[in-house]
């Protein structure tokens, strides 16, 4: 497993070049953390189902209550440019 991210600067998605990431933390609320924990249980089973069909899922696109937060997005291994 492989975590990357980048720091909230204001630029422009094209403009932006992701780090990978030694920590990573979740502020949240347990009830936001058990959204996210359902949303990576559902993208795991979703990525087992279509196997190579399937690259990455959004939080926020599962989940519209996280449309205003950072994203979150998990990717197969191998997909990620």
């Amino acid at each position: 497993m492989k975590i990357y991210g980048y720091k909230n600067t204001g630029l422009a998605p094209a403009d932006i070049i992701s780090d990978e990431m030694a920590e990573i933390t979740l502020v949240a609320s347990a009830q936001e953390l058990r959204k996210i924990a359902s949303f990576i249980v559902s993208a795991a089973d979703d990525m087992e189902r279509k196997n190579s069909n399937w690259e990455h899922r959004h939080l926020s696109d599962a989940d519209k209550s996280f449309e205003g937060s950072p994203h979150f997005v998990v990717y197969k291994p191998n997909t990620q440019n």
